[in-house]
């Protein structure tokens, strides 16, 4: 291409780049954190665009949320995974409902948590998986931690597991 600032990119590259997944990069550009064009199936990332979300300038221009509410800047996006080992299909159900409640009430953030729950009813596990930012997630981890503490009753240890086989 003949200037820089026309060169675009795939998703793909700017994962490689910015050493992210292929569909976290395209889950910015869902959330319009990351602008992009359509073309065809695919979508391009111009080098512009991409500067601006690689951007680490702390200049009054540079840093904060621009006049459209997408923060500029810095980020941080935390990753995570909860497996939890014998749990029965009742209480997967009970804690799925109280942690997808417990996020649904912070949506409307620009970084608001996203959430995925997958149970294995075969290995009675659930899996959670927690993407967003890094108080938010604190947030969701200290819940859980909270609720799967001692002492409480929302994984029951014995009788469920007979009923398995």
């Amino acid at each position: 291409m003949e200037s820089d600032d026309r060169e675009l990119y795939s998703v793909g590259e700017v994962a490689e780049r910015l050493g992210l997944h292929v569909r976290t990069v395209r889950n910015y550009v869902r959330d319009g954190r990351l602008k992009a064009v359509r073309i065809g199936k695919q979508y391009r990332i111009s080098r512009a665009d991409f500067e601006a979300l690689t951007s680490t300038e702390d200049s009054a221009e540079g840093a904060g949320p621009a006049a459209d509410g997408i923060p500029r800047g810095r980020h941080v996006e935390v990753s995570s995974i909860v497996q939890i080992e014998s749990v029965s299909p009742e209480s997967a159900s009970r804690l799925s409902t109280l942690v997808t409640a417990s996020v649904q009430a912070v949506r409307d953030t620009p970084d608001a948590l996203r959430i995925q729950l997958v149970y294995d009813r075969e290995r009675a596990r659930l899996k959670i998986v927690i993407l967003g930012g890094a108080a938010d997630t604190a947030a969701v981890l200290n819940l859980l931690d909270d609720v799967l503490g001692p002492g409480n009753d929302l994984l029951p240890s014995e009788g469920w597991e007979s009923d398995r086989a």
